[in-house]
């Protein structure tokens, strides 16, 4: 049986072009990349061309550009680094953010921050009435995520930023799922920092970015080697940062025929849902062009998900990070959906290879696998 792939918002496959891209770096140009010979000068010049790849799908210039080892290391060098050099106060971040945001914002309080939760409405957006309230105590960082992970909700980060940047606060932005899926602006959006991940787009595992106003200080979360101009030390991961750097140059190729190609499957796959009575989060905000988030009501999410990987058809029950917990969404909590709703819930996120056939074919397939539950149910009773 041949397994269907709907989880790109939880990994993405490795794209050809991008392994043949890497391969000479994880086999002959071997060399370190603080090498002062030849070696370390072809890897060198291979990571200052990847630098060059990520700064042009956003429009920075390659200086802004650390690499790190993903998005929550990203996250993390951010909130913890840029905090360093701040008097404690408040930091804001929404109450959808993705765990490593969430949980390194509230460690601060150790260190004498407030943390505080932005409201999101019943659609997934950040409220930017929250926004201003929260903003009327003294705040030094604050940090709503580009595109939501699970219900693929796009926020208003621009609108939240021009607000964060009149009351003094340092403003970041976790872009992870948003990259290569709409158009990405560093500077249009109104923030210091950026948070990237290879592996979203096509890329390898092990390679991220955390893009930074030129005037921001942060403290690294890793000394002792001077790497990335002092802010993350450590041997350059080469073939990663390779594989970064040519992911984003295809993304930035074929976003305009790919976001429209993946925006009517989400569609053909939503009409078939709403006939099966399916809840769908988010539907009546922007979202990425991939992502759909839905309920069953009476279907339980996690045995959805494991009788669909029975039949060929990996989707997922919330996000990848909390795949392991039977709590509800907490996204879906905080838009307001009752906590037994929220334990139903599936995502299914498209990418570049999928087809319409193959949405067709899950539709037939999700109506046997709810079929067989709910009579699996009622003989439990």
């Amino acid at each position: 049986m041949t397994h269907v792939y709907f989880d790109h918002n939880a990994t993405t496959p490795l794209d050809d072009r991008v392994f043949e891209a890497m391969l000479p770096y994880l086999r002959d140009e071997f060399g370190n990349a603080s090498s002062r010979h030849e070696f370390g000068t072809v890897a060198r010049k291979a990571v200052d061309r990847a630098r060059e790849q990520v700064a042009a799908l956003i429009g920075v210039q390659p200086a802004q550009v650390i690499f790190t080892s993903g998005g929550t290391e990203a996250n993390n060098l951010f909130i913890k680094g840029a905090a360093s050099y701040l008097s404690p106060g408040q930091i804001a971040v929404s109450s959808i953010e993705h765990p490593c945001v969430a949980q390194p914002a509230q460690e601060l309080a150790r260190a004498g921050w407030k943390p505080r939760k932005l409201a999101v409405t019943r659609d997934g957006a950040v409220d930017l009435a929250d926004v201003e309230a929260a903003l009327r105590e003294p705040t030094g960082l604050m940090s709503v995520m580009l595109a939501n992970n699970e219900t693929g909700v796009i926020q208003d980060v621009a609108a939240v930023g021009e607000r964060a940047r009149a009351a003094g606060a340092l403003m970041h932005t976790d872009a992870v799922q948003a990259l290569g899926k709409i158009a990405v602006d560093f500077n249009a959006l109104n923030v210091q920092a950026m948070t990237l991940s290879a592996h979203k787009i096509y890329g390898p595992k092990g390679a991220g970015a955390l893009v930074v106003d030129k005037r921001l200080e942060l403290r690294p979360l890793i000394s002792g080697g001077g790497h990335e101009r002092g802010q993350r030390s450590g041997t350059e991961n080469v073939p990663a940062i390779v594989g970064f750097g040519a992911a984003c140059e295809l993304a930035a190729a074929r976003i305009d025929e790919l976001a429209p190609r993946l925006a009517a499957m989400r569609e053909r796959l939503e009409r078939g849902l709403k006939t099966k009575g399916a809840v769908i989060f988010g539907t009546k905000a922007a979202r990425i062009p991939n992502t759909s988030y839905f309920s069953i009501k009476g279907i339980d999410g996690e045995a959805l998900v494991i009788e669909l990987d029975k039949v060929g058809y990996a989707v997922a029950a919330g996000a990848a990070c909390s795949s392991t917990s039977t709590e509800p969404s907490a996204t879906l909590l905080a838009m307001g959906v009752a906590p037994e709703l929220a334990r139903g819930a599936v995502r299914f996120s498209a990418g570049a290879a999928n087809t319409v056939e193959q949405v067709d074919e899950f539709l037939s397939a999700l109506a046997g696998v709810v079929q067989r539950l709910r009579r699996m149910a009622s003989i439990a009773v």
